[in-house]
């Protein structure tokens, strides 16, 4: 059926929210017992899995050697290689920006508060393989964690059906600093970072999204792990007025429909005319996409065309879906820009397409979905940080806070508590 123009009125927020991924109950036993196979087995349940599921055999275990990865590097195209470089300075301009320092807080009564911020030790980063390899996945997990100061970066990634990594991600990794790649992918990549096997040391936390048994993985190694968030297919939302150029909307469009089936590409405006015009040009150009199976796919079931009486109005569904990007497609976009609430980047003016932030400008692409960005925010620096407490008190001020701290004590039914401050009095 052909797709049609939605009035706000008739909007199905419930299905531009919420994704069938199918049962995921059954979804979820599967990778349940996946992730216990490999904490029992380890390195021989990895093996077993990225058979079954990769059609790959180790031979001598799945960590890439160093030799591996300097021979890749020769393999890269100039300019590819170049662009990396320049990718990752910019990339590692605007992290540098969001780095924390300790402080401490001297007082005159001789206390002494603070806060220590200290990286990680050993984080996991998980790049996704499968029909399209995320080079600049490696460089949005790994550069972060290199500027907050992660002692040892380690990064899981499927093998390809070569059985092999591509060497563009193993360039990535190797200029981003990654000490340990492992090829393996899906949910037996995240429980062998999680718990560790006899040949790969467990991680402190895992980041990085993936497909649907990744991110269930993630979610059933939570609490054995810190995670970064529960990543689901990508999304677009854009807010045109009449000035937007239907060309242009529709490549944005299809930018994220081609990346899942599951992926949602949304237009809203109040101008019909640019809705209708847009959609003739998302139909011209999806058959000259070489992934068009799959964006014809997302678009029948989750691209939308949204009439809105203004831009008030679609501003208000915007923060409603959170859209994981969110480009700002209209006259004057800063005057809008202070009213976005929910958002998990967002894209300004016409110049400004998504894609820009997914390779090159700098701010991080791995953002919360799924309308997690009402709460959550962008992966960054402090993702790869932990904030540990200073409190030195003095005896002066002991004693000034004494009665206060044992009344709070006792209405707790705390005596030790209590006990605790008295005997030092």
């Amino acid at each position: 059926m052909a797709k049609e123009i939605v009035a706000f009125r008739d909007v199905d927020r419930a299905r531009l929210l919420h994704k069938s991924y199918g049962d995921e109950e059954a979804l979820a036993a599967v990778v349940s017992d996946i992730v216990r196979d490999v904490r029992i087995r380890g390195d021989e349940a990895v093996a077993a899995y990225t058979e079954r599921f990769d059609g790959v055999r180790f031979e001598g275990g799945c960590r890439v050697s160093d030799r591996e990865i300097e021979e890749a590097r020769q393999l890269v195209d100039p300019e590819v290689l170049a662009a990396l470089l320049e990718a990752k300075r910019n990339i590692r301009d605007f992290h540098i920006k969001q780095k924390r320092v300790s402080w401490m807080e001297p007082r005159e009564d001789g206390c002494v508060l603070g806060q220590l911020v200290i990286p990680l030790r050993r984080v996991g980063i998980y790049v996704p393989g499968g029909t399209a390899p995320l080079v600049s996945s490696v460089l949005m997990n790994a550069v972060p964690a290199s500027v907050a100061g992660v002692a040892e970066i380690v990064m899981a990634t499927p093998p390809g059906s070569n059985g092999r990594v591509s060497p563009e991600i193993l360039t990535a990794a190797s200029l981003c600093g990654v000490s340990e790649i492992y090829m393996m992918g899906g949910a037996q990549a995240i429980a062998a970072l999680a718990f560790g096997t006899a040949t790969i040391e467990a991680v402190d936390k895992i980041t990085g999204p993936g497909n649907i048994f990744v991110t269930l993985a993630k979610k059933q190694v939570f609490g054995s792990v810190d995670i970064d968030m529960l990543a689901g297919p990508s999304e677009i939302m854009i807010l045109a007025d009449s000035g937007g150029v239907p060309q242009e909307l529709a490549a944005d469009l299809l930018s994220q429909a081609e990346h899942d089936v599951l992926s949602s590409a949304i237009l809203v405006s109040p101008d019909a005319r640019l809705l209708k015009e847009t959609l003739v040009e998302v139909e011209k150009q999806l058959p000259l996409l070489a992934r068009r199976e799959i964006a014809e796919k997302a678009w029948a079931q989750y691209g939308a065309l949204i009439l809105v009486e203004d831009l008030t109005q679609g501003m208000a569904l915007v923060n409603d879906v959170a859209p994981e990007h969110f480009e700002l497609v209209v006259e004057d976009p800063y005057v809008w820009l202070g009213q976005v609430r929910n958002a998990g980047a967002v894209f300004v003016g016409r110049f400004s397409p998504e894609p820009v932030g997914d390779y090159f400008a700098g701010p991080n692409h791995i953002l919360p979905t799924g309308g997690a960005a009402r709460f959550s925010s962008v992966l960054s620096v402090d993702t790869f940080v932990k904030k540990t407490s200073v409190i030195h008190y003095s005896a002066e001020a002991l004693r000034r806070d004494a009665s206060a701290i044992v009344t709070l004590a006792r209405k707790e039914g705390l005596e030790g508590h209590a006990k605790a401050i008295e005997v030092r009095l």
